[in-house]
């Protein structure tokens, strides 16, 4: 159960949030149905999305509901800092936070907050990548690609 399921122009995008904060961000397909915002925080994280989906250097200002283990809240943490239009490898990510690229594929992956938490401007060395766990469906990749042309980027 989503508290707000709201269009996307590749789908739809389903938001969970409590009175504190934003729980959980997922991309659905097209077919899913609309949900209005039941809650305050729920309406307010719509409403950023949507602007995200506007202009793409917008800066999200939400309280988040990070969970995860220490090592992927630090992973999550350096993803934020990538600006919008700019792309990272895994293996520059993981550089930067003295890792290794698979453990940081893998805190990519696990992200609870995307769009929020950018994990779509971190790539493979050779190309796209994955896409939070999902390598090789098309939706999530297509996904991936719509949110770095959105900000600018073409990866092929």
């Amino acid at each position: 159960m989503y508290n707000a399921v709201i269009e996307a122009p590749f789908g739809k995008v389903g938001i969970r949030a409590d009175a504190a904060a934003v729980r959980e961000i997922v991309y659905l397909p097209a077919s899913a149905a609309n949900v209005e915002p039941d809650t305050p925080l729920a309406r307010e994280a719509a409403e950023q999305i949507r602007r995200y989906f506007d202009e793409a250097s917008m800066h999200f200002d939400l309280p988040l509901a990070l969970g995860g283990s220490v090592f992927q809240r630090r992973v999550w943490q350096a993803i934020g800092e990538i600006a919008p239009g700019q792309v990272w490898t895994y293996g520059r990510l993981a550089s930067t936070i003295g890792s290794v690229p698979r453990a940081v594929g893998q805190a990519c992956g696990s992200n609870p907050l995307p769009i929020v938490i950018p994990c779509h401007r971190v790539v493979a060395a050779s190309g796209l990548g994955g896409f939070a766990h999902h390598a090789g469906d098309n939706f999530f990749t297509d996904v991936k690609r719509w949110l770095l042309a959105h900000e600018g980027v073409s990866i092929a």
